[in-house]
């Protein structure tokens, strides 16, 4: 089948499914009087909070690790929204429709709900009740709240440990919660347990059964349901919800039907994750494309942008012969400075410009996948020296240049970056020019702090110092412990907290901060507390 083939073909597919998110709160699902099995197995979870309105989601199924449908059927299902846990008080209620064209997943724009509080919800179908959920709005624009704290995690392959991260983080009863990709890995055997095994790459993802079969396998981890059920959850992806180091329409791989299998892995990721789908103009193609950098606003105590440097970004620079994805590369590789290279794509880098310039935020926060400041592999001596991964920032450096150079010519509110992906704690400073000191013309520009992973192995200590020592403006590496960050951030002060578990193979470790990182108001850099 040639290229133009295989996409009429995949576009052919996405618009069928152009419709069914809007037709799932009106279609007249079946009513059931009585279930045979327990349908909310996969849990609760609520998401994308705005000040009158906040996303719930479940979905429906019986035999989570099967890959069978709960049903051919649609079903209707009930919500209520509540003042307190017991639901004495219900503020608001409703139906909605579980299509199986959706896996009878559920998504639940709750509106007309009042800023700054806090809510239950639960769902029912028939005469089974969901577990209880809490989530919350966000403060009304005009209001400074006194404090507001967020965890934040990224990458949690199944087969490489417990989700002891997310009890920990349930335990915090954070305001919210951030998530920054790799919610599943696309490969791995489908077991109940962790950690399964083989851990080599295996039964790899392609089609949409099998999305579908990693995100129930995942969502039946009582403490990731959990954490679910404590806030709120503000996510975005990486690459391996769809495939590693894929790159806009390009995987590793060079599979000519790669948009098909991108479809595939969109649309699943919608179906499991608690997010609103952005409108489209009549006729697009719904999971061809989904929208996912969006900004939330905390009051005017702190903005979240929250980006997407997958789906829109160019192909990594100097590839190897024949083969997509990453590798490491020198500054020898000229493609790697070009400076029509992007890694948001310029349509995104324009709205994140934009949502700078015009913040009235306290702190204004860049959420997003991978680490941003400069990490050479190498030790930089004179210009020209270095080694880089060029799948991250470092792949893109003239992208980073501009967006440093928005930062210094727009004057954001205390710049914070949150980042993930390269399964490491880092602090950093950001900077225009990274190979040189710090000076009035190449001042902090704004603080970085980079979240291990929740389990997903890493690179030995011995090479993360190795990389601290050569690149002088990170001034915390530690790779060899899994865990998540946690933040408290008030109109004077944002502290955030390297939050490492015991023992990442033990579903009950401990976990304890191994540094904590005050910026104050004002002053971008790094201030280790205590």
């Amino acid at each position: 089948m040639s290229d133009f083939d295989q996409r009429r073909k995949f576009l052919s597919q996405a618009a069928r499914l152009g419709s069914l998110a809007a037709l799932a709160l009106a279609f007249p699902g079946a009513a059931i009087s009585r279930t045979e099995w327990y349908p909310f197995q996969l849990g609760v979870a609520s998401g994308s909070p705005r000040a009158d309105s906040v996303v719930l989601w479940t979905r429906l199924n019986a035999a989570p690790l099967s890959g069978e449908a709960f049903s051919t059927l649609a079903a209707t299902v009930r919500w209520e929204v509540a003042d307190d846990d017991n639901f004495r008080r219900i503020v608001a209620q409703g139906e909605a429709s579980a299509l199986p064209e959706l896996a009878h997943s559920v998504h639940v724009d709750v509106l007309g709900l009042q800023p700054d509080r806090w809510y239950w919800y639960r769902f029912m179908l028939g005469d089974a009740v969901s577990p209880v959920g809490r989530t919350r709005t966000t403060p009304s624009a005009q209001t400074l709240p006194s404090a507001l704290r967020v965890a934040v995690a990224s990458c949690q392959h199944w087969e490489f440990g417990h989700y002891a991260a997310h009890r920990h983080i349930a335990a915090a009863h954070p305001d919210l919660v951030l998530f920054l990709g790799d919610y599943i890995y696309e490969w791995g055997p489908c077991d109940a347990t962790h950690p399964a095994k083989p851990r080599k790459r295996s039964n790899e993802s392609f089609t949409l059964a099998d999305y579908r079969l990693r995100y129930a396998q995942y969502k039946t981890d009582p403490d990731l349901q959990a954490a679910h059920r404590i806030a709120p959850w503000i996510v975005t992806w990486d690459d391996h919800e769809v495939a590693n180091d894929y790159a806009n329409d390009r995987d590793e791989r060079l599979a000519p039907d790669f948009l098909q299998r991108r479809a595939a892995a969109y649309q699943a990721f919608y179906e499991h994750m608690p997010v609103r789908l952005s409108p489209l103009p009549a006729g697009a193609n719904r999971f061809a494309f989904l929208r996912m950098h969006e900004r939330y606003d905390w009051g005017r105590l702190a903005r979240f942008n929250v980006l997407d440097a997958r789906q829109y970004k160019s192909y990594q620079a100097c590839q190897k012969p024949q083969r997509g994805g990453s590798n490491t590369i020198t500054n020898s590789c000229r493609e790697r400075h070009d400076p029509a290279r992007t890694l948001l794509g310029m349509e995104q880098e324009g709205w994140l410009a934009d949502g700078l310039a015009k913040s009235g935020a306290r702190w204004n926060i860049i959420a997003q996948q991978t680490l941003m400041a400069q990490c050479s592999q190498l030790p930089i001596t004179k210009p020209g020296d270095g080694a880089f991964w060029n799948d991250g920032w470092d792949g893109y450096p003239a992208a980073r240049t501009r967006l440093l150079e928005t930062i210094a010519r727009e004057r954001p509110a205390n710049p914070l970056v949150l980042s993930g992906d390269v399964h490491t704690f880092y602090a950093a400073e950001l900077r225009r020019d990274f190979d040189q000191p710090v000076t009035s013309a190449n001042a902090v520009l704004a603080t970085e702090f980079c979240g291990t992973s929740v389990t997903s192995s890493s690179r030995p200590q011995e090479r993360t110092d190795q990389y601290v020592a050569q690149n002088p403006h990170i001034g915390f590496g530690s790779s060899d412990r899994r865990g998540y960050m946690l933040m408290n951030i008030t109109p004077k002060q944002s502290l955030t907290q390297f939050m490492a578990l015991d023992d990442v193979h033990d579903a009950s470790s401990g976990v304890k901060s191994i540094a904590d990182f005050i910026v104050q108001d004002g002053q971008a850099g790094l201030n280790r507390a205590g």
